[in-house]
């Protein structure tokens, strides 16, 4: 009983640590089969990330900081999709613009609020029941409900189409940048929520740059789980099995270099893109603008 016990404390520990990562690829496998990459998963995350914690402060409600970032991450994918859908701007440059945007943003006001060299906060956090939160369940509920949306509806079935046959969409009578917003906005959603469970649900606090490619890596693992969401998710529980090992390493007091500790969920992602990546099959009209036929 102990070590059954002991096993379920590591799971939690290691899917509470997955959740940010696994949340903003959740969103991420739904606007990639739509058609659109958000490279800017990255910096929608930081600012979500920033907000929850500042909101969180002030108010004394992280539950506040939840829904701040996670509105903070609906409001700059709104505007990421105004230029990639709408203005049928570069998805790529948009998104990077987006990560430089937020790399600077933040630090700019970390440092005008708490010091040049920051302070250590600490804000108010989610509560947890025996190593549960609600943000945690809601991560495995959102992965069978977004395969259900996916794949068992027919907005999903227009949704894949859009990202796959864009202009056999418009056919039906769909409107493929609708429908592409839409998932956008649902992505920008899940990332604003990822950053926000970062600081306000495991850091309980805020440091500059603290999602560290936590965005890339999402990225990453929609490819892995081959755009389908029960997938993308157990591919992040891989890495954060993986990130959780530095921890377990340590308190075995084993002499391993803390560099390559912390280096171990990158490399594992980018084993990933090299190995596993060959051979899959995205949709057909990712990262691709959509214009209309006149």
């Amino acid at each position: 009983m102990p070590e059954l016990l002991s096993l379920i404390a590591g799971l939690l520990t290691v899917i509470r640590y997955t959740a940010p990562v696994a949340l903003a690829a959740i969103g991420e496998t739904l606007s990639q089969k739509s058609g659109v990459i958000n490279i800017g998963l990255e910096g929608m995350m930081l600012c979500a990330a920033f907000v929850a914690m500042l909101t969180s402060l002030e108010s004394g409600n992280p539950w506040i900081g939840i829904l701040a970032g996670t509105s903070t991450g609906l409001a700059l994918a709104a505007l990421a999709s105004w230029f990639t859908i709408f203005l049928a701007a570069d998805q790529v440059v948009v998104g990077t613009a987006v990560n430089l945007f937020a790399i600077g943003l933040t630090g700019s006001l970390y440092r005008a609020q708490f010091g040049q060299s920051g302070q250590l906060l600490n804000v108010p956090t989610i509560p947890q029941w025996n190593g549960i939160d609600p943000v945690m369940i809601f991560l495995v509920m959102s992965a069978v409900g977004t395969w259900f949306l996916l794949f068992r509806t027919g907005w999903g079935l227009a949704l894949r189409a859009a990202g796959e046959y864009p202009n056999a969409a418009e056919a039906s009578g769909y409107s493929v940048k609708k429908l592409r917003l839409g998932a956008g906005l649902f992505g920008g959603a899940f990332a604003g929520l990822a950053g926000a469970y970062l600081s306000v649900g495991i850091a309980g606090s805020f440091a500059e740059n603290m999602t560290a490619g936590r965005g890339f890596i999402a990225i990453a693992m929609v490819t892995f789980g081959r755009w389908k969401p029960h997938l993308v998710v157990l591919a992040a529980l891989l890495i954060g099995f993986v990130e959780s090992l530095q921890y377990r390493f340590q308190s075995l007091g084993l002499n391993v270099p803390f560099q390559l500790l912390l280096a171990l969920p990158y490399i594992v992602a980018l084993m990933v893109l090299v190995f596993v990546g060959k051979g899959t099959l995205a949709p057909a009209a990712l990262g691709r603008a959509y214009q209309r036929d006149k």
